[in-house]
């Protein structure tokens, strides 16, 4: 598999080849025929996270952390699930640290959910007028 970007955006899965019944497994000279399939465990699974990240703009009021309570400004929401659990993590954009949202961890059967709820999270915090 080869890495074209170090870490995957919202709807974005790690890609390899799909055999090619013709070729034997082995994709053609340019990489634009090359036919492409999802990674059988891009979804996460409970073995890996899976994660979806999207840059946001608190409302009145900001973000509530568990760590380290209200946070404001450009922010980045990234929803992880593991383990049959989806947690909501927030950072100031482009910061290290990254913080629990309060109220930010349920239940979740299997990562099939996860595109939903990060949706949703976006659509409750991202507040750029306010």
């Amino acid at each position: 598999m080869v890495q074209i970007c170090p870490g995957l955006d919202h709807c974005q899965a790690p890609l390899e080849t799909f055999s090619d019944r013709c070729r034997k497994g082995r994709t053609f000279r340019h990489a634009e025929y090359m036919p492409m399939t999802q990674a059988p465990n891009a979804g996460g699974g409970h073995d890996a996270p899976a994660t979806r990240t999207t840059d946001i703009t608190a409302g009145p009021g900001g973000v509530m952390t568990d760590e380290v309570g209200v946070i404001t400004g450009d922010l980045t929401l990234r929803t992880e699930f593991q383990a049959g659990q989806v947690t909501l993590h927030i950072q100031y954009k482009d910061a290290d640290e990254w913080y629990v949202v309060t109220g930010g961890r349920a239940a979740l059967p299997d990562a099939t959910g996860l595109d939903a709820v990060h949706d949703i999270a976006v659509g409750l915090l991202h507040r750029p007028l306010g």
